[in-house]
């Protein structure tokens, strides 16, 4: 079954076309976050994806709450008035522009996504204060000049802009060089420009003996292809680390994400899970 939406805006055409039968990653991790933007073959395979890998759900959480600490990080802290957030995802409540304006109405944020999901439901995030701007833009990251002629409609690319990349180059294989292409998008940004990137791993159970093969999210990852959605690739946080070269990387360093600055008592803070982000600044 097809369900379609009217498209919008001079770069995009007027209908949307949206597989309900096929599985969707943006609409899986909806579901996963508790979402009501989802269909049953999504929670059909979201929930078999819980069963042999139930980490996700906290991952998917832990990534949510990730975004709210840095981007109040870069906007309150670091006077950051310019986000490119590319790997958007559906809309949930505080999204990027949300959380970045409430602190500093002026702030203007890019979204970019290649998803025709995420597409239909941009007007979602189309809206801003008066003072700041919100803009889509449809593009996949594999195309970084395209995402960054398209950006600067919005964005003064001479003044410091944060590149966002939250659980997107997990997407991008090896063989179209995922490190060289987030080179090429910080190289474009001005001094003081900021890289924030968190991504899945799978290190922990491998940490306990298991083979990579057999680990849960190694089974979640067969379970997701097998039922048509698109790969994962799941890295080190190693290779997530390589992501900062040149730049200077703020503590607690490259750590899972629920460890990256919690705003919680030390005693209270939780476990590791199998994602591992860092921020860092264009010198």
């Amino acid at each position: 079954m097809i369900v379609l939406w009217e498209g919008f805006g001079v770069d995009t055409p007027s209908i949307v076309s949206i597989d309900t039968q096929r599985p969707h990653q943006a609409r899986i991790w909806n579901h996963w976050l508790g979402g009501k933007e989802n269909y049953p073959i999504d929670r059909s395979v979201g929930d078999k994806v819980m069963e042999v890998f139930p980490e996700i759900v906290d991952i998917a959480r832990h990534t949510r709450a990730f975004l709210l600490r840095v981007t109040h990080f870069l906007v309150a802290e670091q006077g950051i008035r310019q986000v490119l957030d590319i790997g958007t995802g559906l809309p949930t409540a505080d999204n990027t522009h949300e959380v970045a304006q409430r602190i500093a109405p002026e702030t203007r944020v890019v979204y970019v996504d290649n998803d025709p999901l995420v597409l239909s439901h941009a007007r979602a995030l189309l809206t801003s204060t008066a003072e700041g701007a919100t803009d889509y833009v449809d593009a996949d990251v594999r195309d970084p000049a395209a995402i960054l002629e398209q950006a600067a409609r919005t964005l003064d690319l001479d003044q410091p802009v944060a590149l966002m990349l939250l659980g997107v180059m997990g997407n991008v294989p090896d063989a179209d060089d995922p490190q060289g292409i987030v080179r090429t998008l910080m190289a474009e940004l001005a001094p003081g420009s900021w890289l924030v990137v968190n991504d899945g791993t799978d290190v922990l159970e491998r940490a306990q003996a298991a083979p990579a093969d057999e680990t849960g999210r190694a089974e979640a990852i067969r379970l997701y292809v097998e039922a048509g959605a698109l790969p994962y690739f799941a890295r080190t946080p190693e290779f997530i680390a390589g992501y900062f070269a040149g730049l200077d990387l703020v503590e607690p360093g490259v750590v899972s994400t629920p460890l990256w600055r919690p705003d919680l008592p030390e005693l209270d803070r939780p476990r590791e899970v199998d994602a591992f982000c860092g921020v860092a600044r264009k010198p």
